[in-house]
Parts: C-alpha cells; structure tokens; sequence
C-alpha cells in the first residue's frame, strides 16, 4: 500500500492532481484546500496517501496534513459517506473548522458542503461528536488560529489552554475547537486563563 507520494505536480483536474515521482504519473484525488496548498506545475510536492482497493480500481487519495487524512476516514464512518462526500466536506471545511463544528453541535457549518444536505449533517454532527478522542492531535490544528505553525503555538497560551481543558476530561480535539472559537472571539493577545473560559463555555453550548 502507498502511503506517501514526493515528486513534482505534472497537471490539475477537478478533484485531482497527477503526481510524477521518478517518470510515473500517479493520479491523486485530493480536497479543494489540498490543492490549493500545491505549487504550480513543476514544482515539487509531497502528499500523505489514503490507497482504496477494489476488485475494479486502485483509487488514491492524498492529504498536506495528516489531520485532514484523519479526518476523511473518520467521515467515512458515517452511514452513507463515501469518498466523494467526505473530500467535498473537507474541500469546504478546514479541520479545524470540521472539529468546531462537531464539537458545538454546528450542522449549518457541515451543510455548506456541496451533497451534504441537513440530515446527513445532522448524522455526521451527531456521529460523530463522541468519536473525535480518537483522532490525532494533528487533527484540530492550532496553526489555523493565526497562521503560524502548529509548532510556534506549542507552549503558548492556545496549547497551555487545551492542555487545561484535556485534563478536565475533554476529549483533545473537542477541546481543541472551543479554544479556537474561543481564540477568534477573544482576539489577539487572549491569556491562557481568558481562553480556557470562552472555551469552557462553547463546550457548554
């Protein structure tokens, strides 16, 4: 099985990428925001890859981030969520919005995603709020709280905040949301003590 692609972007379709690596094209399907984060033509690329077998095909799927594969099998755990919905989700939602979401009960969030009506967000939302422990803590990412990398938050006041809420019981990617919802609101410069209230009270919702 694949589990990682490096080589250089070849071309672009509508929901995929060929990736050359070493003379072999390998076509990618990957979600909007996936290949957003990809560089023109040319330019080298390394994507994480989820491989589908069947009788008929070899489908692969790939992935910037291992939060967002986490994601797309945890998605297809749904009743009725195949690959096709599962990347129009995650072409709509970052993971960290995707966790948000889940966490305080957003169903209007999960359906903005084209094919995803009211009651499959319903079903996804109500799924899959208890199933979140089991992601990475790559999976809610607190780069998405202002841009910079997961790396530099680490000890800062968001990290120090979901530390505070996972030892309280909450699950790492509940607690990771409410303290991006609460970092939003709050604004630059929110100490850890600010960030742990407002996310106490978005878990509370």
């Amino acid at each position: 099985m694949i589990g990682k692609l490096k080589g250089v972007v070849d071309s672009y379709g509508e929901d995929h990428v060929i990736l050359d690596v070493n003379g072999v094209g390998y076509l990618v399907h990957c979600s909007q925001k996936t290949r957003d984060g990809l560089p023109a033509p040319g330019g080298a690329a390394s994507l994480l890859i989820e491989t589908h077998v069947r009788e008929d095909q070899i489908r692969l799927f790939g992935f910037a981030r291992e939060g967002e594969r986490d994601w797309f099998r945890l998605l297809q755990s749904v009743q009725g969520i195949g690959t096709k919905i599962a990347l129009a989700i995650l072409s709509t939602l970052s993971a960290s919005d995707l966790a948000e979401a889940i966490a305080l009960g957003d169903k209007a969030a999960v359906a903005r995603a084209p094919g995803v009506g009211p009651r499959v967000a319903t079903r996804i939302v109500t799924e899959l709020k208890d199933k979140m422990g089991g992601l990475s803590a790559g999976a809610v990412e607190l780069a998405d709280l202002g841009g910079a990398p997961a790396r530099a938050a680490k000890g800062g006041p968001a990290s120090d905040a979901v530390s505070a809420l996972v030892n309280l019981g909450y699950a790492q990617a509940q607690a990771g949301a409410a303290v991006a919802a609460a970092a939003r609101a709050a604004g630059d410069g929110a100490t850890t003590e600010t960030l742990i209230r407002l996310g106490l009270k978005e878990l509370a919702r």
